[in-house]
């Protein structure tokens, strides 16, 4: 069933790639952007500087999205090789996935005791009642951390330190030295991504294989270290949303083992076969009418890995 499901997701992705190829290379839809990615911040400089220290609120959507785009903007100069405008960074599958789950609504509360993430209330607002949000974190500023330890920025005139959401504020860390302290090995992950794609040891030998093997692994361990951590958010989510949720996160483990290449055309063919939407009780996978022959196929493979996975343990 794992060879079946990686079979549709490559053939999911091949269709795609070929339609994108008779409408044109140069044509990038606006749409192929996450939401709102023309005005997050470029520079680090461009969030708030309070008390000696750049201070970033994760849990507004701009603001993480921003800190995303710092890392795009930062190693565009290690893929000029592989593409032109750096879409041939592999950092874009993160900031992609992040505004998948923005425009689907997975950003939001979904235990509706706040209008955290609603147009209704907050739109901008990142709920840490989200599971999406709180895995997200860690495929977030994580990385972005160990960017900034593994001197991507270079040196930096201020310390950076990330705010806490308003409940569950132990479950994340705020800084390179927080973060050093308490997740050692998964910075540790991260911090070799960069090093193997920025530093001047490696630069001349730098071979895009490598680089996603070492991405990948920091992928992995970013939610196999998240995912127990929020197992009970996954209560304030829908039956078929949260087997959704869990599914995909273990189907990263075989997308990741294929070196799958997240750069910026490869993700965004691969998510058009994500659901545009939450799940919602009563939806019944693969029999979800409002979702295409090939979601439905998508989310059937991946619900079929995760079972697999658990009989075989």
């Amino acid at each position: 069933f794992g060879i079946h499901a990686l079979i549709l997701v490559a053939t999911a992705t091949l269709n795609s790639e070929t339609a994108a190829a008779q409408r044109g290379k140069e044509v990038i839809r606006e749409d192929a952007y996450p939401p709102l990615w023309d005005s997050a911040p470029e520079n680090l400089l461009d969030f708030p500087v309070e008390g000696n220290k750049i201070v970033i609120n994760a849990w507004n959507y701009r603001e993480r999205l921003g800190a995303y785009k710092n890392l795009l903007n930062s190693s565009a100069k290690y893929f000029t090789a592989f593409g032109s405008q750096n879409f041939g960074n592999i950092l874009w599958g993160l900031p992609l996935q992040h505004g998948w789950q923005f425009r689907t609504g997975r950003l939001a509360d979904p235990s509706s005791v706040s209008s955290c993430g609603y147009e209704a209330g907050d739109l901008l607002c990142v709920s840490v009642r989200s599971w999406w949000a709180c895995m997200n974190y860690y495929l977030a500023i994580i990385p972005f951390l160990g960017a900034v330890e593994a001197g991507l920025f270079g040196e930096l005139p201020y310390e950076i330190e990330i705010l806490p959401p308003e409940e569950q504020g132990a479950d994340f860390c705020y800084s390179v030295a927080d973060c050093r302290s308490r997740i050692p090995k998964l910075m540790d992950k991260w911090k070799a991504y960069f090093e193997v794609t920025a530093s001047p040891t490696t630069r001349s030998s730098f071979k895009l294989d490598d680089a996603l093997g070492h991405m990948w692994k920091a992928h992995v361990a970013s939610i196999a270290y998240a995912l127990p951590k929020f197992q009970d958010s996954l209560k304030h989510l829908s039956d078929p949303e949260a087997n959704f949720g869990e599914d995909w996160a273990n189907g990263v483990d075989f997308i990741g083992a294929t070196y799958f290449s997240t750069d910026f055309q490869t993700t965004n063919n691969f998510q058009a076969f994500l659901p545009q939407r939450m799940l919602v009780e009563g939806d019944v996978i693969p029999f979800i009418s409002d979702f295409s022959a090939q979601q439905n196929k998508v989310l059937l493979s991946l619900s079929g890995l995760h079972k697999t996975n658990q009989l075989t343990g």
